[in-house]
């Protein structure tokens, strides 16, 4: 098979497409022959040094994608050969095969293609936890949401008007604010003047919930959430955010909570009735993934740059 691949830290252009050996499957698991592969910052950082990689060179990067399965676990009814099946946290998917913990495959409905399932798993469970296990949404809640053109924010922005809560999304362009607009967010502003208008939004009291994958931005969301308000951190895209003194949480009966999609997919039921519910939403047309750009996973490398371009609004996908 071929697979991209790298063998020294650096910009995108140590990635190569190159020639590895077939992965067996080990007990439990099958192979999958992929059609589409999501990519993400994470895979960035990774390439960058910045996150720990197991093994040794060369190293595949990918979480996350949607295929065939191609070998099965032997004797197996349930995911047979040929099954289109998607997965959100099995590494070196960037790969013309992977290898899959059966207990992480989720089967995909005929409506649900593979770049739709590649664009969705990863960053739809994410918005869909934030909602729902970070912080309770109600009809009327006003919410915050950084970087909110990118793959989860996106679809965050429209988790959050499908539950009736009020949406200021923050987006560091006119074109990026354009398409939270279109995403169904009541107001869309830039970095430079946020707080205020989310003050202003809420009539001076603050928001009932701000989520934050920014991270050097941790202390203006605790200044622009409402006294008794909740911050949910799950992200820190542009560094590591500043110490928080407990003191101000206690003068302000502020909530500060981490966010991490692994804590919450427990299994194989949870994370298969959890897709489901997000296959259900945009079946019904409430949530609608926006595909950025399809690069051919031989060419992972520009689509590394388009992504670290900072211009991609919504999902970057890799197919084969």
């Amino acid at each position: 098979m071929h697979a991209l691949t790298f063998d020294r830290f650096g910009a995108a252009d140590v990635l190569h497409w190159s020639e590895q050996p077939d992965p067996a499957p080990g007990p439990g698991q099958v192979r999958v022959r992929m059609h589409s592969v999501g990519l993400n910052f994470a895979d960035v950082y990774r390439r960058n040094g910045n996150y720990h990689l197991s093994g040794s060179a060369p190293w595949t990067l990918g979480y996350e994608g949607a295929g065939v399965v191609e070998t099965p676990v032997p004797g197996d009814q349930g995911f047979p050969a040929g099954t289109r099946v998607g997965f959100a946290d099995m590494p070196h998917a960037n790969a013309e095969l992977v290898v899959v913990d059966r207990d992480r495959l989720i089967p995909l409905p005929d409506d649900i293609d593979f770049d739709i399932a590649a664009a969705v798993l990863l960053q739809g469970l994410t918005a869909q936890y934030l909602v729902t296990d970070s912080f309770m949404v109600r009809p009327d809640d006003v919410a915050v949401v950084h970087a909110a053109a990118g793959g989860v924010g996106l679809l965050l922005v429209q988790m959050l008007k499908a539950l009736g809560a009020v949406v200021l999304g923050i987006a560091s362009s006119e074109t990026k604010r354009d398409a939270v607009i279109a995403a169904g967010a009541d107001v869309a502003v830039g970095y430079d003047a946020w707080v205020t208008a989310a003050r202003e939004l809420t009539g001076g009291h603050g928001a009932d919930v701000v989520y934050d994958s920014v991270g050097r931005t941790l202390a203006d969301s605790l200044a622009a959430a409402r006294i008794g308000g909740t911050v949910v951190f799950y992200g820190m895209a542009a560094g590591d955010p500043d110490p928080v003194d407990p003191r101000l949480l206690m003068d302000r009966s502020l909530t500060l909570t981490g966010g991490d999609l692994w804590n919450v997919l427990t299994g194989a039921d949870s994370r298969r009735e959890r897709a489901a519910a997000l296959f259900e939403q945009i079946r019904r047309g409430a949530l609608k993934p926006h595909i950025a750009a399809r690069f051919a996973l031989r060419d992972g490398a520009r689509a590394h740059a388009f992504l670290e371009s900072r211009a991609a609004i919504g999902k970057v996908l890799l197919t084969l």
